[in-house]
């Protein structure tokens, strides 16, 4: 059976290397179940090593997380107006995102009929443009503050290139900060800013402002200009399920895209597509024509491979949707050796098992 594995000492030395780093408290955002790593265990393991505030994108996180966490703050970073979701954030006792005056409006209502103040956070749109007032809606922001049953601690922003341009990050945050100020001046307490997501924290000096952001640098898959001190987590196993020789010139995969130039032996893994190897998003075309250009093209250009006993194995032929063939020629595999891929958890299908060692 296939199974997402990832080292729980190291998923630690990442944490206080990030913590040192930020030098503020770190929020652990643990959308898409964990950055890939399970929700549940992922937050139990930042919990226990001294976060103390989380984030998710969807409501129905809440449940899962309210299981996990007693004393531990929940952000919820959407701005909804959906009035079921308002209602599950507020009756949840989670911080709300509000980045419209009719989110606004619709928590407040919720809010009102269930008898609660809900915790909020004011979301600043700085050119990402999705949630959030833009700076020129200052003024609908400043309305927020005065709703009855929403109260505002604190307020963000979020980065759109802190991966790649510098300029443009310190550009938003000096937006970020000039509405802030605005608002301050309009006699209003903004409470806790951030602004800060994992590229900004590595990449971007002299923007951490009050707290930080922080998932995907967790895992040590994130970019960086420079090397990372973070270690890089998570790879697919699964056992070597057959070993089988064949001739020069056969087909191997659907398509018969690959022959072997040689009498080649094989191992067949178990781990494919439906696992999330050899998926990416340029691969996701509908256009069954496309899908092969692409394909082709992918082949020709990528060499993928396998870890077998601590060496790499490349993979030949198509990668099927759970299985995948491997030229071990001139190499003592057997069925049951451990075979691994490096793939990024957040291609990794939901169902397969999460093993922390």
């Amino acid at each position: 059976m296939s199974r997402y594995v990832i080292d729980k000492k190291k998923l630690e030395e990442n944490i206080e290397i990030i913590k040192k780093k930020a030098g503020v408290p770190v929020i652990g955002v643990v959308k898409g179940n964990g950055y890939g790593f399970g929700i549940r265990e992922f937050t139990e393991i930042l919990r226990d090593n001294g976060i103390k505030t989380f984030a998710v994108t969807e409501v129905d996180d809440i449940p899962l997380l309210k299981e996990i966490l007693t004393d531990e703050d929940i952000l919820v970073m959407r701005s909804t107006c959906i009035e079921a979701e308002a209602e599950s954030i507020a009756k949840n006792h989670c911080i709300a995102t509000i980045g419209s005056l009719k989110a606004a409006l619709i928590m407040d209502n919720v809010s009102q009929r269930l008898g609660v103040k809900t915790k909020c956070y004011l979301k600043i749109d700085t050119g990402l443009g999705r949630y959030g007032f833009m700076p020129n809606q200052v003024d609908d922001a400043i309305r927020c503050y005065d709703f009855e049953n929403l109260e505002f601690t604190g307020a963000y922003t979020h980065f759109s290139s802190a991966f790649t341009n510098t300029e443009l990050t310190k550009a938003q945050l000096a937006l970020f900060q000039d509405t802030m100020a605005q608002i301050q001046k309009a006699g209003k307490n903004v409470g806790i800013l951030h602004a800060s997501n994992s590229p900004a924290l590595l990449n971007v000096e002299g923007v951490n402002l009050d707290c930080v952001r922080i998932g995907s640098a967790f895992t040590g898959r994130v970019i960086t200009k420079n090397k990372s001190p973070l270690n890089r987590l998570g790879s697919l196993e699964a056992e070597v399920i057959e070993v089988k020789t064949v001739p020069k010139g056969y087909s191997v995969g659907y398509n018969g895209l690959y022959k072997t130039k040689r009498e080649t032996k094989i191992a067949i893994v178990p781990i494919g597509h439906y696992d999330g190897f050899g998926l990416s998003k340029e691969k996701e075309i509908a256009d069954f024509h496309s899908v092969l250009s692409q394909l082709k093209k992918f082949l020709k250009q990528q060499q993928m491979y396998v870890r077998i006993n601590g060496r790499m194995y490349s993979v030949i032929g198509e990668i099927g949707l759970s299985h995948t063939a491997v030229d071990i020629t001139d190499s003592d595999v057997k069925v049951g050796d451990t075979a691994s891929v490096d793939i990024s958890p957040l291609m990794v299908n939901p169902r397969i098992p999460r093993i922390y060692r």
